[in-house]
């Protein structure tokens, strides 16, 4: 690998939550991200130092109410995206940039106010097999980890705001979703009123993984500031099995590092959101290791 010019120090914030998503596990993302050595990684590759914030204390499903069954958990989870949100806030003041690592992908929510609270309302490369912009009223399942996206957008309702938040965290016009493959209704009815850049995986094997996220980094930047969440289920199960909500037709291993590279070249991000690593399904922290890898892709490492 060679070493890319010198990236801002970056801080990690761990959000080991799993209440947002339908099937345990995810919680435990943070520490096999952290096990795959990311820091050493990042140092050995890039030079870049890192400051670890350790992990906000989640809550535990066991013993959580439920609640609202259309949007199950949903206060506690605005709560620990709170806690995101503000040390997302503490790191970009100390010229920091904010990785945060999930935890289901409820926790980028988070990471776009404290964003947006700093910077005003956003754009972000949503890296995803899915959309997460279902609501309340249309999700299937009441994962709350399904409608993050739309709440940023402030779509979601009432019940995902809070006193002090910025929302619309991210401007409708600067949103891109790369490698979506599983929709629903809901959310290709609301698709339809966006200007969002969506790239199916479809779109992807059509016209290339390089210039389909040249186009939805061009589409995302320009404003307040530029998010990328990248939720592993975009890359295919065979290759990243320890996944959330895995769906079969993602990505490859080298398509994924080549969109990271692309987004390394074309515009470094403000903040970062890496989520759904489930070590419950992995096998010998593979997946874990492809964050770490993926990671140092988007910051700059390359083979020359």
């Amino acid at each position: 690998m060679s070493v890319q010019p010198q990236r801002p120090e970056i801080a990690l914030i761990g959000a080991p939550l799993d209440l947002g998503a339908g099937r345990r596990g995810v919680d435990m993302g943070p520490s096999a991200i952290r096990y795959a050595e990311l820091e050493q990684h990042l140092e050995r590759t890039l030079g870049i130092r890192t400051v670890d914030l350790g992990n906000i204390q989640a809550p535990v499903a066991e013993s959580t109410e439920a609640g609202d069954e259309r949007a199950r958990f949903l206060p506690q989870i605005l709560a620990l995206c709170d806690e995101v949100a503000q040390l997302v806030v503490t790191a970009v003041h100390a010229g920091q940039m904010p990785l945060v690592l999930g935890g289901d992908h409820s926790v980028a929510l988070g990471s776009l106010v404290g964003m947006a609270s700093v910077r005003r309302p956003g754009g972000v490369l949503w890296i995803d097999a899915h959309a997460d912009l279902n609501t309340p009223e249309s999700s299937p399942s009441g994962n709350v980890h399904g409608m993050v996206l739309a709440a940023a957008l402030r779509l979601a309702g009432d019940a995902f705001a809070r006193p002090g938040w910025t929302l619309p965290a991210v401007e409708a016009g600067h949103i891109s979703l790369f490698g979506v493959r599983s929709l629903d209704d809901g959310e290709r009815e609301l698709l339809k009123r966006l200007d969002a850049r969506v790239f199916t995986m479809a779109d992807i094997d059509r016209i290339g993984v390089e210039s389909c996220m040249r186009e939805a980094i061009a589409h995302a930047t320009g404003a307040g500031f530029f998010h990328v969440s990248l939720d592993l289920d975009v890359v295919d199960p065979e290759t990243a099995p320890g996944v959330g909500t895995p769906v079969r037709g993602g990505l490859s291993y080298r398509e994924a590092h080549l969109a990271m590279e692309v987004v390394a070249e074309l515009a470094q991000p403000d903040s970062f959101d890496v989520v759904e690593v489930n070590p419950v399904l992995d096998r010998e922290n593979a997946t874990g290791k492809l964050a770490v890898e993926l990671i140092a892709s988007a910051l700059g490492a390359r083979i020359l």
